[in-house]
């Protein structure tokens, strides 16, 4: 009988986008780090990451088109 939870040690797609969000911020515990390191997936840190720097690259194109105007 499975309970519908996942095995902790299995790669989510979640942590993955709470990974890549603490390295942008930039602060983030060693142990939190090493349990990130040893629970992504690296196709999903690659993904995530790309689209987590359009996101900011184009929020920060359209703060300076709205101050601009």
């Amino acid at each position: 009988m499975t309970t519908g939870k996942s095995d902790p040690t299995s790669p989510s797609f979640l942590r993955t986008v709470k990974a890549v969000a603490w390295s942008f911020v930039g602060i983030r515990k060693n142990s939190e780090y090493r349990e990130d390191l040893a629970q992504v997936n690296p196709f999903h840190v690659i993904v995530v990451g790309i689209a987590g720097a359009l996101l900011l690259v184009g929020g920060l194109i359209a703060l300076v088109h709205w101050v601009v105007k």
